[in-house]
């Protein structure tokens, strides 16, 4: 029965989820039961892109990424794909009307992975965190509010704003991995053979402007999703905090985390805080 492969479709976005990231998982958890599947398929589709560009070094990237492109579209389309991780996307997709502009642009990001690795002006970043991170809030944005049109419209300034510093994190936390195994450097008007402490705090003080924005977006959310991405917030902001602790060379040369203990207790704290209504 067709039930039974979307069972396994989903299981699949969910164990992806759980294999990829700690983090997220756990944020995901946080949300509603109603919900929670949906952020699941969202997070195994950019996943598996993101794992082309990135990771198999070994194979034709530009071939199995045309693939795994023309499988999405032909997935969008006929509503169903025999790649569990598109059958549930799919399914998230057409549930909550989630706009094809969307895919596009984080496509059209993925796809620079493979050619471009210098981002030298303010626009191409833009350009590029807009379609790699902005689009993937705004889709899991789609499903916080259920597919509520105006609450989108409401939130979708803060959802881009969340999206971009999470993303502007993780750059700073793997610059030696960017740089030294994909020859890949984001931040333009950044020397990475020689980053300094101006530049380090300059690019903390912009990631710290799309928190406090994205902070607004959290406290209107619906009670749904609320808690969960609170519970990110608090993780991106600690690791963000351990960022500026450590000296720009440091983080050069090694990658910043958060221990799995510590997040254990980021999460219980936000929870105790979103019970006791202090998330305001």
């Amino acid at each position: 029965m067709k039930e039974i492969f979307d069972i396994v479709s989903q299981t699949c976005s969910k164990n992806v989820t759980a294999t990829y990231s700690t983090s997220f998982s756990l944020a995901t958890k946080m949300v509603s039961p109603s919900i929670r599947q949906d952020i699941y398929n969202i997070y195994g589709f950019v996943r598996f892109a993101d794992e082309i560009v990135d990771s198999f070094h070994d194979y034709n990237k530009e071939v199995l990424f045309s693939r795994f492109e023309k499988s999405l579209e032909e997935a969008l389309e006929d509503k169903i794909s025999l790649n569990p991780i598109l059958n549930s996307f799919q399914h998230t997709v057409h549930k909550y009307n989630i706009d094809s502009e969307l895919i596009e642009a984080f496509m059209d990001s993925m796809r620079q992975d493979l050619s471009k690795s210098i981002y030298s002006t303010e626009a191409e970043f833009r350009d590029y965190i807009y379609g790699s991170a902005d689009v993937v809030g705004l889709m899991c944005l789609k499903v916080f509010v259920k597919g509520d049109a105006k609450k989108y419209d409401e939130l979708k300034d803060a959802a881009m704003n969340l999206g971009s510093a999470f993303q502007k994190v993780n750059f700073l936390r793997d610059l030696k991995a960017d740089y030294e195994q994909l020859s890949r450097s984001y931040f333009p008007n950044t020397n990475l053979d020689s980053l300094d402490e101006t530049s380090k705090q300059r690019i903390i003080k912009e990631i710290e402007d799309n928190f406090n924005k994205g902070y607004e977006g959290i406290l209107m959310l619906p009670n749904d999703a609320k808690l969960g991405v609170f519970v990110a917030y608090r993780y991106y902001r600690r690791l963000l905090k351990k960022l500026q602790q450590t000296p720009a060379m440091e983080i050069k040369n090694k990658r910043i985390r958060v221990p799995n203990v510590e997040k254990f207790g980021l999460l219980t704290r936000s929870y105790v805080k979103y019970q006791l209504n202090l998330v305001k």
